[in-house]
Parts: structure tokens; sequence; C-alpha cells
């Protein structure tokens, strides 16, 4: 029972160190996925990895993106600069983050989602930025 218990500890440990939040990141907007299926980008052209364009409708501010973002589930800002924000998504059982990266160039929306940890995160990115899309879609931010 000791065993279990002691297990259990470190378990909980390993995996509440994989869920803190990163201090410093770079701007990942601009830069392509890399070779593991964990990650989308409206930047990249690979059929696994590429998503839609994300078409501005007009003007409109980071902060009005960001509280739409922030609606997503887990999600909390991590960094917001200028026109890019970056949200930590944590995921509900298991504490896994994701960086949903955001940055306004003009008339597009630039969205990054990346798994943090693992090879395959089961499509998770990819549904969240459409469900992204989704909510950008119904407040009139994106076409």
């Amino acid at each position: 029972m000791k065993k279990q218990i002691g297990f259990i500890f470190a378990s909980s440990i390993l995996l509440t160190a994989c869920s803190q939040g990163v201090v410093d990141m770079d701007d990942r907007t601009s830069s392509p996925c890399g070779d593991k299926p964990n990650c989308v980008s409206t930047i990249d052209d690979r059929e696994k990895h590429s998503i839609a364009p994300f078409n501005l409708v007009g003007e409109t501010s980071i902060d009005a993106i960001e509280e739409v973002a922030l609606s997503l589930p887990g999600a909390k800002t991590a960094v917001k600069e200028g026109q890019y924000l970056r949200i930590e998504c944590t995921s509900q059982i298991m504490r896994f983050v994701d960086d949903l990266e955001i940055k306004i160039e003009g008339e597009q929306l630039i969205v990054r989602s990346e798994s943090r940890v693992g090879y395959s995160d089961f499509g998770v990115n990819r549904k969240r930025a459409e469900q992204l899309r989704t909510q950008l879609m119904a407040e009139n931010i994106v076409k």
C-alpha cells in the first residue's frame, strides 16, 4: 500500500511539473510545425499541419480576439504583446499544456496551436483551432 501511495505521489509531482507555464517562449507564429503530428498552423502548407487561413472581417483589436480565445476550454493568457497573443490551454484531466499562438498581420490572423509534450495530440490542436474559428466567426471577427 505504501508503494502505491508513493507511486501515485511521484506521478502527480511529475505531471504537475509538466503542466507549469513557460515564462519565456519566442513567437513561433511564423515558424512551420515540426515533424510530429501535434501541431497545426495557418502558415504551414503540409496537409497534416495546415489549417485554412483566418481572414479578418475588418479592423479588430488583439483584446477582442483574446476575449474569444479565453472562452476555449482550459485557456489562460500567457503573453500579450502588441499584435501577438499566446494562450496556454491546459487539458482537464492530465493537465497537459498546449500553446495557442495568435498574431494579427494585416488582414490575416496567423494561428498556430501545438502540444508541448508527446508525439501525437489525437487531433486536439486542430479541433481547438477550428473551435476558435467558429467562435471568431460568430463574433464577426473573421470570415
